[in-house]
């Protein structure tokens, strides 16, 4: 095996540098977020509440919408999520 001037070998450096890039290119490459069956176990919910499918996946609901721009959590009141209500229309003078 060959040596090089700080008497590490070739081949353990070459190594540890390959590891070292492996670990930084894990953390450079995005990787798509996905919804997990663990929110339906977390929330009590099915994966129709948010999703268009019944099953989930794919597009999401309004209500997924709101979940998702809230962290992927509910808020600690459940009508946080809901639709905001219509402001009442203001009355006409006589």
């Amino acid at each position: 095996m060959k040596q090089d001037s700080g008497g590490v070998g070739v081949t353990a450096g070459s190594t540890a540098a390959a590891i070292l890039i492996a670990v930084a290119m894990s953390f450079a490459i995005p990787v798509p977020v996905a919804a997990t069956e663990a929110f339906t176990k977390d929330t009590g919910k099915p994966c129709g509440a948010c999703h268009q499918s019944p099953k989930g996946g794919g597009k999401l609901t309004e209500y997924g919408e709101r979940f998702r721009a809230n962290g992927n959590k509910l808020p600690t009141r459940a009508s946080n999520l809901r639709r905001p209500a219509a402001r009442p229309t203001p009355r006409q003078g006589p």
